[in-house]
């Protein structure tokens, strides 16, 4: 039985959506056991009987305003910190959480600890592509880490490879580093000494240099860059997808009846094609380099996206892929 910790009070859309994508969650897998931290009479309201989910009281949340390490230090009873410290003490094995981007990732540090030998952890979200044949990547790091060194880049590069081959079941993980051209000698002085160092780690099927405008085309597997680039480069595609989707839609409701009548006639296909670009889907980000699974849902997830968040938590903790890297490391 997988046991995973639940930030019940994070997320936008708290506690309800959270407790929609639990139940979810229990329905579909029958080898997970979940425990809630939150609002005990809130959460009480929201469940009815379940022999394999119970409720933990924590009488504080670690908000969207709160600064992400005072929190951690100062409101050691709110559900996230709670949380992550079950999976500490081995009462849980991984968590999960929709809140506090900052504070959660500082848990993740700060509480549950980095395996041995990792400099830093890293955030690695799961983006998906516009190929059919590799129809998503991995972006590490997505924003735990604005400034690298070019060990935390090496380091990222084979913790995502590990987790593409063990939960992605990638036998050999194409990995590419983000750069502003695809040329070896390309790049800032950090890129060009993490190329050298990537180029010779036996241990990743290295392809070389890759520039952002090649990502969606499914060039490579594992994309690696600094935290900073890295949140950039998300945002990006995010913002992109969202807002084409929109200047779509308003471009075929406004133009004349033979556009609007082609609309109705792609619409099934169009919808099925852009659902492909549903990040929600892919689950949350993962915190790498630490000692267990911490999943970091959307803010603003709804019970679908928070029960993928759940799914991931538990093909994560089937794979052994921490194990996995915590023998690489040691």
């Amino acid at each position: 039985m997988y046991k995973i910790a639940i930030d019940a009070m994070g997320g936008d859309n708290a506690p309800k959506a959270i407790v929609d994508g639990c139940l979810q969650a229990l329905a579909n897998f029958d080898d997970i056991f979940l425990e809630l931290f939150g609002d005990q009479g809130s959460l009480e309201s929201l469940i009815s009987n379940h022999e394999r989910i119970s409720i933990h009281h924590s009488p504080d949340v670690v908000t969207g305003e709160d600064e992400p390490v005072r929190a951690v230090r100062r409101k050691k009873e709110s559900s996230m910190v709670m949380a992550a410290q079950s999976v500490k003490d081995g009462v849980n094995q991984a968590i999960v959480s929709a809140g506090n981007t900052g504070a959660l990732l500082a848990s993740g540090l700060l509480v549950i600890g980095r395996l041995k030998n990792i400099d830093r952890p890293g955030l690695m979200p799961i983006v998906p592509s516009l190929s059919s044949e590799h129809p998503q990547f991995i972006l590490m790091d997505a924003g735990a880490n604005a400034e690298c060194k070019p060990i935390n880049l090496h380091q990222f590069a084979i913790l995502a490879s590990y987790y593409s081959k063990r939960v992605l079941g990638i036998e050999s993980p194409r990995v590419g580093l983000i750069n502003n051209g695809t040329e070896a000698g390309k790049g800032s002085s950090l890129t060009k000494e993490v190329f050298e160092l990537l180029a010779s780690e036996e241990s990743i099927n290295f392809i070389g240099n890759i520039e952002a405008k090649d990502l969606l085309t499914g060039i490579v597997d594992v994309a690696v860059t600094d935290g900073f680039t890295g949140n950039a480069v998300l945002k990006t595609l995010e913002g992109t997808a969202k807002e084409f989707a929109k200047f779509l839609s308003r471009t075929l409701k406004s133009g004349n009846l033979q556009t609007k009548l082609g609309g109705l006639m792609i619409k099934s296909a169009l919808k099925e094609s852009m659902g492909q670009l549903d990040d929600t889907k892919q689950g949350g980000a993962v915190l790498l380099g630490i000692k267990h699974p911490l999943i970091k849902a959307h803010g603003s997830s709804n019970a679908e996206a928070f029960y993928n968040a759940i799914r991931q938590a538990r093909l994560v903790l089937e794979s052994g892929a921490i194990e996995t890297m915590a023998h690489h490391f040691e």
